[in-house]
C-alpha cells in the first residue's frame, strides 16, 4: 500500500509532538529509604483524567519508581503504611488510607505527611513550578523533596525528623496497645476548634496564629508547613525540574 505524503506528514507531526512532551514532562522519582513497605499514594488535581502511577502501588524498602507527569500538572503524593490488600486491590492501611483501596481516588485520611506539588506551564512565571511538604494535616512518616536539573531557588524541603517519637499524648495514633504511635494528628484533627483549623473568625492569615502543637511541627520540620497559613518558609519554587521524592529520608 502506498503511503500518502500528507499521511506520512501527520506522522512525524504526531510524533514529533509526542516527543516534545516527553521531553517538557517532569520527572518524579519516588524512593522508599523506610525499613517497611510504604504504599504510596498519589493524587492528580487540576481536573487531571488519571493520577500518575495509576493512583497508589507497593514500594518496598530500598526500591525507586520514576514517574512522567505533563506541563501544568498539579496533584499530591504520600505514604501510606501498614497496608494490606487482596489480589482485587481491596483492603485498608494503618495510615494515609484513602478509601481501601491500592489505587487511590481520594486522598488519604489524615493524618498524613504531604508533598504538594503544581508543575508550571508556558513562559515567565507560568513556568515555575511551587511545591511543599506539609504536615497541615499531620505526620505519618518522614518525607523529603530533591529538585534537580531546574533553575531558580529550587531549594529542598522534608521533614526529617521522627514527628511521632516526639508526638504529645493528645495527638497520638496508636493502632493497638503496646504497638507504638504510627501517627501524629494536627491540632485540628484532635480538637476541631476553630483557632486550630483556621476556620470562622480565625479564617484569615490576620487571625489564625501559630499554636503551641503547630510550633512543635515548625519546630521539628523547619521547611514543612506546619499550619494553614505557614506560607512564606514553606512554598518552594523552581524551574524544569525534575524531582526526587523520598520516604523516611535520613540526616
Amino acid at each position: 500500500m502506498t503511503v500518502r505524503p500528507q499521511f506520512h506528514l501527520l506522522l512525524q507531526a504526531l510524533l514529533f509532538t509526542e516527543l516534545l512532551s516527553m521531553a517538557s514532562s517532569t520527572l518524579f522519582t519516588l524512593q522508599n529509604s523506610c525499613s517497611y513497605t510504604v504504599w504510596p499514594g498519589t493524587l492528580s488535581g487540576n481536573g487531571a483524567a488519571a493520577a500518575i502511577g495509576g493512583g497508589g502501588f507497593p514500594l518496598s524498602p530500598g526500591d525507586t519508581i520514576h514517574l512522567p507527569a505533563p506541563q501544568g500538572w498539579s496533584g499530591r503524593f504520600w505514604a501510606r503504611t501498614g497496608c494490606v490488600f487482596d489480589d482485587a486491590g481491596n483492603g485498608h492501611c494503618e495510615t494515609g488510607d484513602c478509601g481501601g483501596v491500592l489505587q487511590c481516588t481520594l486522598s488519604g485520611a489524615p493524618p498524613i505527611s504531604l508533598a504538594e506539588f503544581t508543575i508550571g506551564s508556558g513562559g515567565g512565571v507560568a513556568a515555575m513550578d511551587f511545591y511543599d511538604i506539609s504536615l497541615v494535616d499531620g505526620y505519618n512518616v518522614g518525607l523529603s523533596v530533591q529538585p534537580s536539573g531546574g533553575s531558580g531557588d529550587c531549594q529542598s524541603a522534608g521533614c526529617v525528623a521522627d514527628v511521632n517519637a516526639n508526638c504529645p499524648e493528645e495527638l497520638q495514633v496508636v493502632v493497638e496497645e503496646g504497638g507504638g504511635v504510627v501517627a501524629c494528628k494536627s491540632a485540628c484533627a484532635a480538637f476541631g476548634s476553630p483557632e486550630f483549623c483556621c476556620t470562622g473568625e480565625h479564617s484569615t492569615p490576620d487571625t489564625c496564629a501559630p499554636t503551641p502543637y503547630s510550633e512543635m511541627f515548625k519546630n521539628a520540620c523547619p521547611t514543612a508547613y506546619s499550619y494553614a497559613y505557614d506560607d512564606l518558609s514553606s512554598t518552594c519554587t523552581c524551574t524544569g525540574s525534575d524531582y526526587l521524592i523520598t520516604f523516611c529520608p535520613s540526616t
